[in-house]
């Protein structure tokens, strides 16, 4: 496994391979950050062969024992992915490269690169742009077609991924703010979370949520223990469970999976939402009950006009008509009542010509503000109050609308990245300073549900999390901040300060390294749940190829401590998305999807049936038909 970046996510990335799924890595990086393994400087052409043997003795040497000792980490520094440094890497032996550089155009050219010299070889590209990645995930799969023309279908689609940071991050950082945790898995639109449950107690049944996805180990309540590893036996944890087990064992933790939903109030529908402006915010109620009242008097005038005259009703409204606007003859010579009407429909006319003016004025301003920012309505609460909508903060807005969560969000410049979305979705947007008084309060922070920091800056989400602290103690706040070493202080200190209230600290690298790390082990990965020191991966499968799933009920697919069936894809395969781990488009559109978790377990699975499993990385290679080895050196 190969991994070039320049910034904390490839670090991370790296570090994802090394210790959750027991990689080799060659790290490509200009330089810094943490190193677990030799560091190699980049290399003059002419000892490009000698730096080979040199990066396949150091690889070879640093072998995992059979007891499980982690691979390290071989770092190259180079300040560009050249061709020359791709091939010092061994791009043409490796089995899969991330390009994880903050610019765009450096990752497009390494790809492009990589794609000619290995045209089998699985990309993970990191790219803010959507249109631009799709395009450009189809050309390198073009390419790798026609390199290749006898690639099977299921490894064409994972031969390219282009993934962002942003859009990967945004599931975890939504469900922290709605749920206080960001051990997720994004699967089709729905966000599931793994939730520890305390061991019940005389008389009580623990909730296991969607299933049971895991026994904690014996020793975690004792306070002399520690968490179980692969060697603790019966006293470790105990993945996949089968229900008898769980019955059977008392006194123990259990891991659960369960969907992450909103409980506060539910969003009203958006009938109009980007067609028009609804009839109350169209006109005031003032001008609607002034218009109600005038036409009630036409209404009587017209009556009071039929009585006293005799003429026929449509008549009698018609000549009323007429005296209302002023054009009808006077009524000179006729009766007194027929005259005093005549002088009332005129004063009626009078009070009309303001409301007229009135209307066609608030319907101007109307549709001038129907392209405005919103503001944040009376009553609102149970929100979440949004800081920032750069990058980040606008694939974190779309996360939590998809989930019909109520946002206000708050940001300083009006033309940044997320301020047309928030337009486009219709959601409250305070436009200020955080940090200046008065704007949180505007952003009804007193009553809101969580508050979400994710500023580029860590010091305004530091301050913005103590100001919001200061007004409601026990309001959950989640940070993005990117120094470790201070998130660690930040999040011990407000846990002191405020034990009943909920903290948490994200870094946007720490959350998006599981799903290119993912990506880059095969694009069915959805992601990784860590249980105590071992770890639960989430795969979606066609069962069609596989004899442990095809032709099996539900029930008998189940291998405890293997593998676990947990949702059935029921979409048409022809729409079908490719990769259920993807977000859906920030559309604003509510997106339904064809995930079915309540499974009968007398099912029947097809071969055309898609299904999503939990399953151990041992039992997750047997069921792919790949026998687990260790870690593969360079020669390989």
């Amino acid at each position: 496994m190969i991994v070039c970046g320049d910034d904390a996510l490839a670090h991370r990335l790296a570090a994802e391979l090394r210790d959750v799924y027991r990689e080799r890595v060659m790290l490509v990086s200009p330089g810094g950050g943490p190193v677990h393994g030799p560091r190699l400087a980049v290399p003059r052409p002419r000892l490009s062969a000698a730096l080979l043997g040199r990066v396949s003795a150091a690889m070879t040497r640093a072998a995992p024992s059979a007891a499980g000792i982690d691979a390290p980490t071989a770092v190259l520094e180079a300040p560009e992915p050249t061709d020359a440094v791709l091939e010092t890497a061994g791009v043409t032996g490796a089995a899969a490269l991330a390009l994880v550089y903050e610019d765009d155009e450096t990752n497009i050219r390494a790809a492009l690169a990589a794609r000619r010299l290995n045209p089998g070889l699985r990309l993970v590209v990191r790219l803010y742009n959507r249109k631009l990645g799709q395009h450009l995930e189809q050309l390198l799969d073009q390419a790798a077609m026609v390199a290749m023309p006898d690639l099977d279908q299921a490894a064409l689609d994972a031969s390219t991924t282009v993934l962002s940071d942003a859009d990967t991050a945004a599931p975890a950082l939504a469900a922290t703010a709605v749920a206080g945790t960001s051990k997720i898995v994004h699967a089709d639109g729905l966000l599931l979370r793994a939730v520890e449950r305390t061991p019940p107690g005389r008389g009580e049944v623990t909730d296991q949520g969607l299933c049971t996805l895991a026994l904690l180990s014996a020793t975690t309540n004792d306070p002399a223990g520690e968490e179980g590893s692969d060697s603790s036996g019966t006293a470790g944890p105990q993945l996949l469970p089968d229900p008898r087990t769980v019955t059977a064992t008392t006194g123990r933790g259990t891991i659960v999976l369960e969907a992450v939903t909103h409980t506060g109030p539910v969003v009203p529908a958006r009938r109009l939402a980007g067609r028009g402006v609804p009839l109350s915010e169209l006109f005031s109620r003032r001008l609607r009950w002034a218009v109600t009242g005038t036409a009630l008097a036409v209404l009587a005038l017209a009556i009071a006009s039929w009585l006293t005259t005799g003429d026929h009703p449509l008549h009698a409204a018609y000549v009323t008509l007429l005296d209302l606007f002023s054009i009808n003859d006077p009524a000179v010579g006729e009766s007194t009542a027929r005259q005093v009407l005549q002088l009332l429909a005129g004063l009626v006319g009078l009070a009309l010509l303001p409301l007229l003016i009135a209307g066609a004025l608030e319907a101007l301003g109307a549709f001038r503000s129907a392209s405005a920012l919103r503001r944040p309505p009376r009553g609102l609460s149970g929100h979440v109050v949004l800081l920032g909508l750069g990058k980040i903060g606008t694939r974190v807005l779309a996360r939590l609308r998809d989930l019909d969560i109520p946002v206000v969000c708050v940001e300083e410049d009006p033309e940044a990245r997320g301020v047309a979305l928030a337009r486009r979705l219709r959601v409250p947007t305070v436009i200020g300073d955080v940090t200046q008084e008065g704007v949180l309060e505007a952003a009804k922070v007193h009553r809101a549900h969580a508050l979400l920091a994710v500023t580029s800056s860590d010091t305004t989400n530091l301050e913005a999390a103590l100001y919001a602290r200061t007004v409601k103690a026990d309001l959950r706040v989640a940070l993005r901040l990117y120094d470790d070493d201070f998130a660690t202080a930040v999040y011990r200190t407000l846990r002191a300060a405020h034990p009943e209230a909920l903290t948490r600290s994200r870094s946007v690298s720490h959350l998006a390294a599981p799903a290119f790390a993912g990506a880059m082990m095969g694009r069915q990965i959805l992601g990784a749940i860590p249980v105590e020191r071992r770890v639960l991966l989430f795969a979606a499968l066609v069962v069609g190829g596989h004899p442990c799933l095809e032709g099996r009920t539900i029930a008998e697919t189940f291998r405890p401590g293997a593998w676990r069936v947990l949702a059935l894809d029921t979409t048409a395969p022809a729409d079908r998305r490719p990769d259920l781990a993807t977000p859906r488009p920030a559309d604003g559109e509510q997106h339904t999807t064809g995930l079915v978790w309540d499974l009968h377990p007398g099912y029947v699975l097809q071969p055309e049936d898609r299904v999503v499993l939990a399953a151990t990385r041992r039992g997750l290679a047997e069921l792919l038909g790949r026998h687990p080895q260790p870690p593969r050196t360079a020669e390989r």
